[in-house]
């Protein structure tokens, strides 16, 4: 049994899971997805020990709602309020909720239901935040809005409830420091961007660098001499090419998803880097 990642997230890796699969190694101990986001990985394969992690936090509180009985069904509860007030002016008076002082005072199982229904209701489900953090972006014009798929939602609930699934908010080098040899940790940061192109960072207020690209090449380099099976995905640039020359590069095509401009979309290079 497998499950579908709950929001959309830039970057996700729902049309590469055949790809991703086919690369990553046939046997290992425990699963790390440091840059979990969507979770398409996570939830293809829903290991039973795993060490997920993500830097936005507002995320991580679906996941941590999510796994927790009484919360689950409060942050449910919640995203069937938001369908049934939908509109375009509830849509704006929920996404102004961050800039009160208090918002990171609410509980959990509220901000996650927030984030999954800003989500499902904004443009091109697209999640983006300002220079301050705040979400920024419009309505999507739906007259009518579904933020979740009852049975799915079950599925990842019981995963989390019946496995061993640590979950973290902070730095990606802090989330793999247990990883032992064995181990599989799977990378799938914000992407260097393509050479002269724009590209889409701001999932949190800090974006992710090349010195942040550099700083992760170095982890995953003393992972590999850990004896730890590492993957990672990234785009097909000149930077990561370089960084990572010394490991597997094998170049696959994805379909670029989010973009304002849907001139913006379509097929990109990408590498799945891989030590074994």
């Amino acid at each position: 049994m497998s499950a579908k990642p709950i929001v959309k997230w830039a970057g996700g890796k729902r049309q590469l899971i055949n790809k991703l699969i086919e690369y990553m190694p046939k046997d290992y101990k425990h699963y790390f997805e440091p840059f979990v986001g969507g979770g398409a990985l996570l939830f293809e394969l829903l290991p039973k020990k795993a060490v997920i992690n993500d830097i936005n936090e507002d995320l991580l509180c679906i996941y941590r709602s999510i796994a927790d009985e009484e919360k689950y069904h409060f942050m449910l509860n919640e995203l069937d309020k938001h369908e049934l007030n939908h509109s375009e002016e509830y849509y704006y008076k929920v996404r102004e909720m961050d800039r009160d002082p208090n918002y990171n005072n609410l509980p959990i199982w509220q901000r996650a239901a927030r984030t999954i229904y800003l989500n499902k209701s904004c443009f091109n489900g697209l999640y983006r935040v300002n220079s301050k953090g705040y979400f920024n972006v419009p309505f999507g014009k739906k007259e009518k809005v579904y933020t979740y798929d009852k049975d799915n939602m079950e599925i990842i609930h019981n995963y989390f409830k019946t496995n061993d699934v640590t979950i973290l908010n902070g730095d990606f080098v802090k989330a793999v420091e247990n990883a032992k040899a064995g181990d599989f940790v799977y990378f799938d940061p914000p992407y260097d961007p393509m050479d002269n192109k724009e590209s889409f960072t701001s999932y949190t207020k800090d974006n992710f660098t090349r010195d942040d690209q550099k700083r992760l090449a170095n982890l995953f380099r003393e992972l590999s001499n850990k004896g730890v099976h590492v993957m990672l995905s990234n785009h097909n640039t000149i930077l990561i090419k370089e960084l990572y020359k010394d490991f597997n590069i094998h170049v696959v095509h994805a379909k670029r998803m989010i973009n304002s401009d849907s001139n913006g979309r379509g097929n990109v290079e990408e590498v799945i880097v891989t030590n074994y």
